[in-house]
């Protein structure tokens, strides 16, 4: 399974479909952690006979192939990274900057060390010690006294930070891992989802215009202008595994458009439609969950 997650890295929704299979085989899929985590997809040895799969460092979307290779090179050769100050001495590579730390952090990969809201707040004085760090070493390499002595450990002094909310970790997980990993939005309305059709059996669909009811989460909303200056919306509803475009007109529009945004989980009452041989809901009512 891990092999197959690699295989399809590129396909968000195939992802999705995967990782709900493993779930349902007993098989825990677990956010990138900077000890544990391959390049790419990978099994993680447990000591409960767990099954068990990583994400990897390059499925991290601003996170390359050159320094996640740096990092697991020295994790090989000097042994697992003990802190977040031990992580950003050892990690010399030019392309751990700004976007790449943040993505490290926001995706869970750091969290053994620091809770990942404390660890954004700091992002500055940490992206400091690292230059500082990485300056001192060089100047050490010029000194008569170089290696006479080991460091002392340091102790990074993080900014009192209010820590990152689950809702908020689960959206960065979205954004860069392309799916939410330790958790969903929709888990805590699975009950009231069982009344409606699920989003796959909808898309499955290839009778035109009959009437539908389904329900899940608002990913992506894009709003546009039609001929006569009204405002429509194009929207991306989705559950844990599927999703589906969603047209929402005018009048539905201006009558529930504080309902119709990003992170919204509604019921929604339409009819199919294949345009462009691709399924969408034309919808015609909308509800919270």
């Amino acid at each position: 399974m891990a092999a197959v997650l690699t295989a399809d890295s590129g396909d968000t929704e195939k992802i999705a479909e995967i990782i709900h299979e493993c779930e349902r085989m007993g098989i825990a899929i677990l956010p990138p952690d900077i000890n544990e985590s391959a390049a790419g997809f990978s099994v993680v040895p447990s000591e409960e006979r767990k099954k068990i799969i990583r994400f990897g460092l390059t499925t991290i979307k601003n996170f390359g192939e050159g320094i996640t290779e740096h990092i697991i090179a020295q994790r090989d050769a000097y042994g697992p990274y003990t802190s977040l100050a031990d992580f950003l001495t050892r990690v010399e590579d030019k392309n751990l900057n700004k976007k790449s730390l943040e993505a490290l952090v926001m995706s869970g990969a750091l969290d053994r060390f620091a809770e990942r809201g404390t660890m954004l707040a700091s992002m500055d004085y940490l992206l400091d010690f690292s230059r500082e760090q990485a300056a001192g070493k060089a100047s050490a390499h010029d000194s008569l006294f170089a290696g006479l002595a080991a460091d002392a450990p340091v102790e990074l002094r993080l900014v009192d930070a209010p820590p990152a909310s689950a809702s908020q970790k689960l959206l960065w997980e979205r954004e860069l891992l392309g799916v939410f990993v330790s958790g969903h939005p929709l888990d805590e309305r699975r009950e009231a989802m069982k009344k409606y059709q699920r989003i796959g059996a909808v898309a499955a669909e290839q009778r035109e215009g009959i009437p539908i009811t389904t329900s899940g989460l608002i990913e992506e909303v894009k709003e546009i202008m039609t001929k006569k200056g009204d405002r429509m919306v194009f929207a991306r509803l989705a559950d844990w595994e599927h999703s589906i475009e969603m047209v929402v007109f005018p009048g539905l529009l201006r009558e529930h458009r504080d309902l119709l945004q990003t992170q919204s989980c509604i019921a929604v009452k339409g009819r199919l439609s294949r345009r462009n041989g691709s399924p969408s809901i034309v919808a015609e009512k909308v509800k919270v969950l």
